[in-house]
Parts: C-alpha cells; structure tokens; sequence
C-alpha cells in the first residue's frame, strides 16, 4: 500500500528537475515561442509594397454608389435636325451609341450647330465642368501674366510641373495653386468673357442657362483652389463649353451659338459674334497641353479609332448626389474640315472623362471615313464681315 501511494504521488508530483534540466526547459521553450510567432507573421497579408500590416489596420475602402444609369435608349427623340448636317449627325449618333449621354457639334468659323444629338440633355442646365474648367483657368492665368507655357508651379517638396503637362494629366494640384494666386475676382471676370453664366446659343429654343456664382465658394468646399481645379459649385451647359473651344480653335472669336431649323435657315446663315476674346497670343501655349492631353495624357483614348489628324481636347471627370459625368471637349485641327465637338456623358461607374474622349475619337473616324476631311468636302460659312456682327451687349432673345 505505501508502494503504491508513492506511486501514485510520484505521477501527480513528477520529481524536481536538476538545474540542467531546468535550462534546457525554458531554452525549448522560448524556441517554441519563436517558432509561434515567426509562424503568426508569415501569415500576415503584405501590402504592395512589402510592408506587412494587420487585417484590424487596413484603410476602409471607399465605393460610391451611383443612381443613374450610364446607358440611355431612345436618346434622340424629339430632336430637331432639319437643319443639321445629315454626315456630322450620324457620325455622333453612331459614335455616341447606347450610352446616356449628347454629343454637340460646332463649325468653329460661324458658330453653327452641324449636329446636336440627344438635344434635350444638350439644351439642359448643365453639370458641373469638372476638369474641363482647367482651358478657362488657363487662359485667365496666361492672360494675366501669372504663368506662361513653362513655368513650373511647386506641387511639393520636390514636385513641380508646367501648364503643358498639367493640362495633359489633368493635374488638380496644379490648378488649384494657380486658382489662389490668381484669386476669385480675375477666375471669375474671365470665366464671364468666356461665355460661362449666359446664354451660349442665338434663340435657341429650349436653351437653359448653365450657372457661375457670384462669390467665391466656402473654404469647406476648397474655395477658389476647388472650383478651378474641378469646377465646384459651377454650372456648365454642353453649349458654354462649345462656345469656349470654338474661341480656342478660331483664335479668339466668341459666337452666338446658332441651330438652324430649316433647309432655308441653312441657306440664309449668318455668323453671329458675340464678343472677341484677346487670347490669340496665348493659345499656342494652351494648344499644346491640349493636344499632350490627346498623345499621351488623359485623352489617349481618342487613339483608340483616330489617328490620322491632329486633335486637341480636354476631358473632366467628377461626380454630384449620385450621377457621373464624363466631358471631352475637343477640336480637329486640320485646314479644312475643322469641327468642334463636345461630348457628355452621365451616369454611373462606366461613365468617365476617357470615354468620351473615346467616343469622339469614333465620331472623328467616321467623319474621316466619310472624307469629311477633304477639302471641299465639309460645309463651310464664311466668316461675319463688320456688318453681319451683333453687338457684344445684345442679349441671345432678341
């Protein structure tokens, strides 16, 4: 019985281990440790870097929701086109496809409308500029003397870039350091001279008003910085942007955007001019942001379908209360055949500034396949002689 109690109390309380044995207990167990936690780490996602992080760390990922669709189906109806050139107006219909979105274009020596597709958007109150905003900084900045083509504006420590690549990448910081300097007084003084806040078409039925605020807006928002980097808290109508690019492309000259209804309407056209723009000098350092947007910038896409004329353009992408907009604005800059267009698009996560740009890039191949760029090909109004010019202050209903 005293043998078997010892026994037992051996097993329950196993005898004291040497000092020997104690040490190469706690050596085992620290490596036990080691093992764990090497073991733990390894099973750490990595970043893209390198660098390991723990799943309670990661950065929330941000989904926007969108409400409105991206694709549209009868968008052409109700459309006046008996004025509009019938090659031009199935280039942008065929272009522009199923997507919910307008494609405008302009004879940049008359102001005319060739084609206006989906005119119910076109002739709408507008959305906000996004990046095409960036063409009416840019020109006040370089009109003011504030840069020129090459200056280098900080972005950083050890950052800086041009007009030229700001307007290929569309780079926000850029204009919004631009925007303060200049300050909302002159931003806003030359976004009026270029037709922003009125009216861009001659009775045009239908035309609502795109909208630019009369103060700056709240430093919450961003303030001057924000609404010439992507146009917050501004309005602006397919028709207004027309206009502008239509000025770029002519060298300065602002037109009454004008839509003829009627055969006779066509035959009796006059160029309408509404103010002239001294921004002649400054174009070519505008011009070649422009068309680096189009070779290598945010418009490449344009590339996708042409490539046989020199286009320039700008897009503008953001979004507002759950829709997209997608802008690409953009001229042929060829010696005959020149075309302004605007393409805008709404809608939800397929909608962007690149796909309108490569819509466009579609509707110049098919003007192209249709010899559009020939000459003698495209329509063409002479320019207004003194006589044919209306007043600068003459209202666009009279």
């Amino acid at each position: 019985m005293l043998l078997e109690a010892s026994g037992i109390a051996a097993s329950v309380n196993p005898p004291a281990l040497t000092p020997h044995r104690k040490a190469r207990g706690v050596t085992e167990n620290q490596h036990a440790k080691k093992r764990m936690r090497t073991l733990a780490r390894s099973r750490v996602p990595r970043s893209r870097y390198g660098a390991r992080y723990s799943s309670t760390h990661r950065r929330p990922r941000y989904y926007e929701r969108f409400h409105t669709s991206s694709f549209a189906s009868d968008i052409t109806e109700g459309d006046m086109t008996a004025g509009e050139d019938p090659v031009v107006r199935q280039a942008a219909i065929d272009a522009l496809g199923n997507m919910n979105g307008t494609v405008v274009a302009i004879e940049p020596t008359s102001g005319r409308v060739l084609a206006m597709v989906n005119q119910k958007l076109a002739l709408s109150g507008g959305a906000q500029p996004c990046s095409t905003i960036k063409l009416s900084v840019a020109l006040a900045a370089l009109s003011e003397g504030v840069i020129d083509e090459g200056t280098e504006v900080p972005l950083g420590r050890r950052s800086r870039m041009n007009l030229t690549e700001a307007l290929a990448h569309s780079n926000n910081a850029y204009f919004e350091a631009v925007g303060r300097k200049l300050g909302f007084e002159k931003v806003q003084y030359y976004a009026h001279q270029f037709g922003l806040g009125e009216l861009a078409g001659y009775q045009i039925p239908g035309e609502q008003l795109g909208t630019y605020p009369e103060e700056e807006i709240s430093s919450k928002l961003g303030g001057v910085g924000k609404m010439c980097s992507f146009g917050e808290g501004i309005s602006m109508t397919p028709l207004q942007l027309g206009a502008l690019v239509t000025a770029i492309s002519n060298g300065g000259t602002l037109y009454y955007l004008q839509h003829p209804n009627s055969s006779d309407e066509v035959a009796s056209f006059q160029p309408r001019v509404k103010r002239h723009l001294d921004i002649e000098p400054v174009i070519p350092e505008l011009s070649d942001g422009m068309a680096g947007a189009v070779m290598y910038g945010t418009a490449r896409s344009v590339h996708l379908n042409f490539n046989e004329e020199s286009i320039l353009g700008k897009t503008g992408t953001c979004s507002r209360a759950g829709t997209r907009y997608g802008w690409f604005a953009s001229y042929a800059n060829t010696d005959v055949g020149r075309i302004v267009t605007v393409v805008f698009l709404q809608g939800g996560h397929p909608t962007f500034g690149p796909k309108a740009a490569e819509i466009a890039g579609r509707m110049y191949r098919n003007l192209y396949d249709h010899k559009f760029f020939m000459a003698g090909a495209a329509g063409t109004t002479s320019p207004p002689t003194d006589l044919e010019k209306v007043s600068t202050q003459a209202t666009p209903q009279e």
